[in-house]
C-alpha cells in the first residue's frame, strides 16, 4: 500500500499533466510570505511530511526533490522518505538552476505566484529562459486542487491593541509612513507583511500560529488613507472609531479589483518580501512598480519609549518565570526525576501562564535533550519526546507573547556532570555572546558587519554554526522581525536606537549534543562615548535570566569576560531577587554568585 505522502505527490502529477507541466515548485512560504504558516496554507507540510519554517520541494514527472538550509539536514532525514525525495541544499544554489540542470530545453515549470516574492520569479524567468524552460505563473496551485478536506482557516476575531500600550495612534503612524511614500515618489504601498499592517492600525489577532496578527494586504496611500483587505467578520464591531478617520475594510478577495484599479498609480512594493502575483497583477492593469523597501519595517522595527518600556517589563516577568522553571529544573535532577521534552516545555509554559498579561507561546518551544539539541530548529511534538539523561546537556529556546512585548530566550543547562570538550565548546560560545554584548560600533554600522564577533573564538577552533547571530524581536508582534539582524548573509540596514536584537551564538555536533546562549539585546547610543568624533552605539541586554555557570571553563575566560559574566549575573540577581522567595530565591542566589 503507497503512503499518503506517494498519493499526494501521484495526486500533484497528475494535475501537472493536465496542465502540461514538467515540473511544480512548491515552497514552505504561503501567499502572505511569512516564517508562520497557518495550517491551512501548509502546502509544503502536506506534499512532503516535512515541518521545517524553511525549505521548498520541486516535483517532476518521475522524481521530486526536498531543498533544505544546514539548520534541517537531519530533520529532513527524519521525516521525508528517501525513496519518494532526494535531499538538495537550499542554499548551494537557486532551485531554478537546479531545474535547468535537470530538465531538458523546452520544459515547462509551474509556480503559485502567490507563493513567491517578485525578486525570486524575475530571477527564475531569466534564468530559465536562457535554458530553454518556460517558467509558468499559475492561477491555482495544484496542491490546493488535491488537498482534501483541507483544514479550516482560523475564525478567531481581531483585537484592538491599546493606544497607550502601542505608544502613538494609528493615525499618526499613517501619517508618517505615507510621508514615506511619498518621499519614494510613490501614490501608494503595498502592505504585504502581517506585522506591518497590524503595528500601523493597533490591531493584533490569533490567524497565525505564534504571531498576533490577522491574515490580509493593506494598500496605504501617501496621505495616510488605507484600505485593509482581509475578513470582514473577523472585525470588532468599534474598529472604525479605534483606527481613526481615513481607513476602510473590504474583503480579502477584492484585493484583485482594487491592484487592477491602479492604472497610472506609482505603487510602492518590495520585491523582496511582497509575493509576486500582486505586483504583477498591478503592473499588467498599468500600474507603475517603484521597488523598494516596506516603509513600515523600519519605523516599526525602532520602537518609541512606550513600546521599549513594554519590553523591558515583560523582559523581567519572563525572566521571573523562566528562573523558576530552571530552579524546578536543578531540583528534580538533583532527586533523580528526569522528565521528557514535553513535559518539560508544558511545566516552563506553566510558569509563564500564572502571569495575567501572557497570551502565548513567541514559538514553538525547543526543548531539547541530548542529540535532539544538535537540531536548532528541534520540536520534539514531531515525533516521541525524548526522556533527559544524567550527564548529558539539555538546550531549552523559549519565548512568550506578552500584551506589552516578546520575549526569546536560550539557556543550555548541565544534566549531571558534562565532559571536558563540552565545557570549552559552551565557553566559546559564551566568549563569543560577550563579544557581542560589549560591542560599540558607529552609526550606520549592519548587523553583518558584527556577526564575526560571535563567532571568532568558534573560528580559532575549526569550529561554526549555521544560523544567524541574532534577528530582530517585534512589540507583541513576530518574534522574527526585519528589516535587521545579525548574519554572514549580506544585510546593510544600519542598527539603529530602539531595535530589538536576539545574540545567540551556538555549536551543533549532529548526533550528541547542541549549545547556545540567546538574550535579547537593544541598540541605544553609547552614553561613554558621547560627544566622540563619531555617533556611537552599543547594545544592553533585556533578557535577564542565568546563565549555568557550571558548563563554563574559567580558565578559557579572560579577567574581562568573567567581570562581564559577575555583572551581568548581580544585574539578574538584583531585578529578579525581590520577585522571587523561598527555595527559589536561594536558587537564584546560587545561580547568579561570583564565578
Amino acid at each position: 500500500m503507497s503512503s499518503p505522502i506517494a498519493s499526494r505527490l501521484a495526486a500533484v502529477r497528475s494535475e501537472m499533466a493536465q496542465l502540461n507541466l514538467d515540473a511544480f515548485i512548491q515552497p514552505r512560504a504561503d501567499e502572505y510570505l511569512g516564517e508562520y504558516v497557518p495550517a491551512h496554507n501548509e502546502r509544503l507540510l502536506w506534499l512532503s511530511g516535512f515541518t521545517g519554517s524553511a525549505g521548498m520541494a520541486i516535483v517532476m514527472k518521475n522524481s521530486a526533490a526536498i531543498f533544505v538550509d544546514g539548520r534541517y539536514v537531519v530533520q529532513v532525514r527524519q521525516q521525508v522518505d528517501a525513496a519518494l525525495y532526494s535531499y538538495q541544499s537550499l542554499t548551494d544554489m537557486p532551485q531554478y538552476q537546479w531545474l535547468a540542470e535537470h530538465l531538458p530545453s523546452g520544459s515547462r515549470v509551474g509556480v503559485d505566484p502567490r507563493c513567491h516574492t517578485l525578486a525570486w520569479f524575475d530571477e527564475a524567468k531569466m534564468a530559465l529562459d536562457k535554458a530553454g524552460i518556460e517558467l509558468v505563473a499559475l492561477a491555482r496551485n495544484p496542491v490546493d486542487s488535491c488537498w482534501q478536506p483541507r483544514p479550516a482557516a482560523g475564525n478567531a476575531p481581531a483585537q484592538l491593541f491599546s493606544d497607550a500600550l502601542a505608544g502613538k495612534t494609528s493615525g499618526q503612524k499613517r501619517r508618517e509612513i505615507g510621508a514615506l511614500i511619498q518621499k519614494a515618489g510613490a501614490d501608494v504601498a503595498l502592505v504585504s507583511a502581517l506585522d506591518s499592517f497590524c503595528w500601523l492600525l493597533n490591531i493584533r489577532g490569533q490567524d497565525i500560529p505564534r504571531i498576533p496578527v490577522i491574515l490580509g494586504t493593506a494598500l496605504l496611500y501617501a496621505d495616510g488613507r488605507m484600505t485593509l483587505f482581509t475578513r470582514l467578520e473577523k472585525l470588532p464591531e468599534d474598529i472604525a472609531a479605534h483606527v481613526g478617520e481615513g481607513v476602510s475594510f473590504r474583503e480579502e478577495a477584492a484585493l484583485n479589483e482594487a491592484l487592477s484599479a491602479l492604472n497610472g498609480k506609482k505603487l510602492l512594493a518590495d520585491p523582496h518580501t511582497a509575493n509576486a502575483a500582486s505586483q504583477l497583477q498591478a503592473k499588467a492593469a498599468g500600474a507603475k512598480l517603484i521597488a523598494g523597501s516596506d516603509p513600515v519595517a523600519l519605523a516599526k522595527a525602532c520602537k518609541n519609549p512606550t513600546e521599549m518600556q513594554g519590553m523591558i517589563d515583560s523582559h523581567i516577568r519572563d525572566g521571573v518565570a523562566v528562573s523558576r522553571f530552571l530552579a524546578w529544573l536543578d531540583n528534580e535532577v538533583a532527586n533523580g526525576r528526569l522528565h521528557d521534552e514535553a513535559v518539560l516545555a508544558d511545566k516552563l509554559e506553566s510558569f509563564r501562564k500564572q502571569h495575567p498579561q501572557y497570551r502565548e507561546p513567541s514559538f514553538d518551544t525547543i526543548s531539547a535533550a541530548g542529540s535532539n539539541a544538535a537540531m536548532c530548529h528541534y520540536n520534539y511534538a514531531n515525533g516521541t519526546p525524548k526522556m533527559l539523561e544524567m550527564n548529558s546537556i539539555y538546550l531549552v529556546d523559549s519565548g512568550a507573547q506578552y500584551q506589552d512585548g516578546t520575549t526569546d530566550v536560550t539557556r543550555t543547562i548541565a544534566i549531571g556532570k558534562v565532559t571536558d570538550e563540552q565545557k570549552k565548546l559552551v565557553t566559546l560560545v559564551l566568549k563569543g555572546h560577550i563579544a557581542l554584548d560589549q560591542a560599540r560600533f558607529p552609526k550606520g554600522t549592519s548587523g553583518q558587519q558584527l556577526d564575526m564577533l560571535a563567532r571568532q573564538y568558534l573560528w580559532q577552533q575549526g569550529f561554526d554554526y549555521d544560523h544567524g547571530t541574532g534577528h530582530g524581536v517585534g512589540h507583541y508582534l513576530s518574534v522574527h522581525e526585519g528589516p535587521q539582524r545579525i548574519a554572514k548573509n549580506h544585510n546593510a540596514v544600519a542598527l539603529a536606537p530602539g531595535m530589538v536584537i536576539s545574540n545567540e551564538p551556538g555549536y551543533y555536533r549532529e548526533g550528541a549534543f547542541g549549545i547556545r546562549l540567546e538574550n535579547l539585546i537593544t541598540v541605544k547610543p553609547c552614553t561613554e562615548l558621547a560627544g566622540a568624533e563619531r555617533e556611537t552605539y552599543c547594545f544592553e541586554a533585556l533578557t535577564l535570566i542565568p546563565m549555568d555557570k557550571r558548563l563554563f571553563d574559567k580558565a578559557l575566560l579572560n579577567a574581562d569576560e568573567i567581570a562581564w559574566l559577575n555583572r551581568y549575573h548581580q544585574r539578574v540577581y538584583d531585578t529578579l531577587s525581590p520577585r522571587l522567595s523561598g527555595s527559589e530565591l536561594a536558587w537564584l542566589q546560587q545561580a547568579t554568585a561570583a564565578l
